[in-house]
């Protein structure tokens, strides 16, 4: 495994993770790793029949996460040179599968890409959480979610986060979609066993969830612990049509028009 670092950051987060992926992996084609000084940019891989390429933040490589962030984005190169159907669908074919003929608002459009990185982020973590350390991991997501809950503008009356109505007042964090992301946290954890029952994260998620009524927690749950560690590409595509459709036009959200 070849990880070449470049840009104004360092190195040893990548080659530490390099270390710890190597007791159970290899990849076949080099990793560029391009340290960017745009603080918001976002750390995503990209693949070509030469190498794979990180691009990541310098703020996020001088992270405490940042091994912890290579670890997972080079579980996703793996999952790319294996050809795993989580890895090779189109997101824009299922897109066209799940809502051809509907009129979708463009904000579910932009998170049914959301769901289908989820999805895809379940088959990278079964390969992170076999070669790298939970804890971080599981503070990660208890901390994201606890953020987006409670991303909310003050409301009127004795709760805060609530109006005259009482229907929750919408902040910066969409609650539909949050509550799809405490429903992927809540699966992760529960797919490889790694809090108790009482921990944080659930009163984290079933607050979401109240704050999204349409979006059944447990249904996205499922959908995501229950995903098979080698599907075929149609039931994978099919996985992922009906969250989409669920999301898009079913319970997750009302359809628009037809």
């Amino acid at each position: 495994m070849d990880v070449r670092v470049q840009g104004p950051g360092p190195a040893a987060p990548f080659l530490s993770a390099q270390d710890r992926f190597e007791t159970e992996y290899d990849l076949d084609r080099p990793v560029h790793v391009r340290v960017r000084e745009d603080p918001d940019e976002r750390t995503w891989t990209g693949h070509d029949a030469e190498k794979h390429v990180l691009n990541i933040s310098r703020q996020a490589a001088t992270s405490a996460m940042a091994r912890e962030l290579a670890l997972h984005e080079f579980a996703h190169m793996a999952r790319n040179e294996q050809a795993h159907p989580s890895h090779t669908q189109s997101t824009e074919e299922v897109l066209f599968l799940a809502l051809s003929g509907k009129s979708v608002e463009q904000r579910r459009v932009t998170h049914c890409y959301q769901i289908a990185n989820h999805m895809k982020d379940i088959y990278a973590d079964d390969i992170t959480l076999q070669v790298g350390p939970t804890d971080k991991l599981v503070s990660f997501l208890e901390s994201e979610l606890a953020t987006a809950v409670a991303d909310r503008p003050t409301g009127q009356g004795d709760d805060p986060a609530r109006g005259r109505d009482g229907l929750r007042l919408t902040g910066t964090a969409d609650p539909e979609i949050t509550a799809v992301n405490a429903a992927f946290a809540l699966a992760l954890v529960e797919r490889h066993d790694l809090v108790d029952p009482d921990h944080r994260l659930y009163d984290l998620a079933h607050a979401a969830a109240k704050d999204a009524p349409e979006v059944s927690l447990s249904g996205f749950k499922h959908r995501f612990a229950s995903l098979g560690p080698e599907p075929g590409e149609s039931e994978y595509r099919r996985a992922l049509v009906d969250a989409t459709r669920e999301y898009a036009v079913g319970g997750g959200g009302k359809q628009a028009a037809d």
